[in-house]
């Protein structure tokens, strides 16, 4: 039986989820509603749309996420040891690198504390 996700965990999958849909409204067509078979969790999906393939990334990275033994959690790429297979890992930096840029040229400024640190 699976737990609720905590607020920090929501705030973390809502984050990866505006992340991956924004990289993929940039550079992807062919998107459809995402849905994540998860309790609790649809109401953080509303208006994300996304092609298969960031589907399957951002479905791989929830589940991470989610499953992530560290209490507390550091960011990811500050951690002792990735949980990510290489090929999901290359992916996501990609993405956290475009959304993240795109997002502070927009005015999330307190963005920039995780991007550079």
């Amino acid at each position: 039986m699976r737990r609720e996700p905590d607020k920090k965990e929501k705030r973390d999958i809502r984050t990866l989820a505006r992340f991956v849909a924004l990289y993929c409204g940039q550079h992807h067509a062919g998107r459809t509603p995402f849905t994540f078979p998860a309790s609790g969790l649809d109401s953080l999906f509303k208006s994300v749309e996304l092609c298969p393939e960031c589907t399957r990334l951002l479905k791989y990275g929830l589940s991470m996420r989610l499953r992530c033994p560290l209490d507390p959690k550091p960011l990811c790429k500050k951690c002792p040891n990735p949980c990510y297979r290489p090929e999901y890992r290359d992916k996501i930096r990609e993405v956290m690198r475009f959304s993240g840029m795109q997002m502070i040229k927009r005015g999330r400024i307190d963005l920039l504390y995780h991007y550079f640190f």
